[in-house]
């Protein structure tokens, strides 16, 4: 079973809040959310991360495009995660996404 987004509710504006759920491969539920603390169109977008299971640990999440002579460069840095654990986990999920993404833009 291949990852799927079950639901997405987005307010894409600086306040605004969104909240994503969705399963992995082997079928398990996830569900995070946060809020837009930064949204510039076509430049950078800046917002919290937490799941739903532990909502105090929070993190922040910051996406900076910029032109590249090939297309568009995307900057990603996920910060302030509670330990290295939760960095770790994250490292290893954003690096499926990405590889994912990459594919499908390719």
């Amino acid at each position: 079973m291949k990852p799927a987004t079950l639901n997405a509710e987005l307010d894409v504006r600086s306040g605004g809040r969104y909240r994503i759920s969705f399963t992995r491969e082997d079928g398990e539920y996830f569900e995070a959310g946060g809020l837009y603390r930064e949204v510039v169109p076509n430049e950078r977008l800046v917002f919290t991360w937490a799941w739903h299971s532990t909502p105090e640990r929070e993190s922040l999440v910051t996406i900076t495009l910029k032109p590249d002579s090939a297309g568009t460069l995307m900057i990603f840095h996920h910060a302030q995660f509670f330990d290295e654990t939760a960095r770790d986990n994250h490292q290893r999920g954003w690096s499926s996404f990405f590889d994912k993404l990459d594919t499908f833009v390719a």
